[in-house]
């Protein structure tokens, strides 16, 4: 939780340098020289979409990154597990601008290309979380519970999801920090985000917008990682209690 509150800290800082007064302030304080500001107002209004935008994206690739991972531990599975780790490297390796760009004839500019564009370069770290973290369950583990006679759905949802649920939580972390520092990039297909400022800063050599574009960006990342680990850390705890009772 401490590290949770940590980067909370650092979002809530670095949100006030974004504000225009003090990012403002700041410059001219600096002798960087007059320079218009990005208005408070519209900065919020895109960290709302920007947020909402890279949701949808770690949201999909947890679904795709965990679903592939379990799948590829299965016995049914591990023959086409070189393909799904082939797939999830592929998507990850393709340049989240040249997926955008690919998808917009089809999907159209805005916001479907970006989340799309998202969802493939966050589902490698889930994808490779979840087979880490079930092949790490003990054989020990395992095999008294299939002694207790166990099915193979209660082994996954009682013994080795929770044993690994400490890796993919982590990559669940990295994920959504990718998915809101690549989110910018969809100002370039035309979804609202805080990339819109950094676009239009560098459209008319504002150095100013620019900078309040990348702070409130990398505000939006820390706050990000804050709530999800907040949230592991809650559901450590209630895991924890859980089998305390039991």
């Amino acid at each position: 939780m401490r590290a949770a509150l940590a980067a909370v800290g650092v979002a809530l800082a670095l949100a006030a340098l974004a504000h225009p007064a003090v990012a403002a302030g700041l410059w001219s304080a600096a002798g960087l020289g007059p320079a218009a500001s990005f208005p408070a107002a519209r900065l919020v209004e895109l960290a709302g979409a920007h947020a909402l935008l890279a949701l949808a994206g770690v949201g999909g690739a947890a679904a795709i990154g965990v679903g592939l991972g379990l799948a590829a531990t299965r016995p049914a599975g591990r023959p086409l597990r070189p393909l799904i780790e082939a797939l999830g490297a592929g998507a990850q390796a393709a340049p989240p601008v040249v997926v955008v760009a690919l998808a917009f004839p089809a999907l159209g500019f805005g916001f479907a290309p970006t989340a799309i564009a998202l969802v493939a370069y966050a589902t490698m770290p889930i994808l490779r979380a979840t087979i880490d973290g079930i092949e790490t369950v003990p054989a020990d583990v395992a095999e008294a519970a299939r002694a207790m006679g166990l099915t193979r759905a209660q082994r996954l949802r009682e013994i080795e999801l929770p044993l690994a649920a400490p890796l993919i939580g982590a990559a669940l972390r990295s994920a959504t920090v990718l998915a809101v520092a690549t989110a910018a990039v969809g100002a370039l297909a035309g979804a609202p985000t805080l990339g819109t400022p950094i676009v239009l800063g560098l459209q008319s050599q504002n150095a100013l917008v620019v900078l309040q574009g990348a702070t409130a960006t990398a505000s939006l990342a820390f706050l990000g990682e804050g709530l999800v680990a907040a949230a592991l850390a809650l559901a450590g705890r209630r895991r924890s209690g859980g089998l305390a009772l039991g």
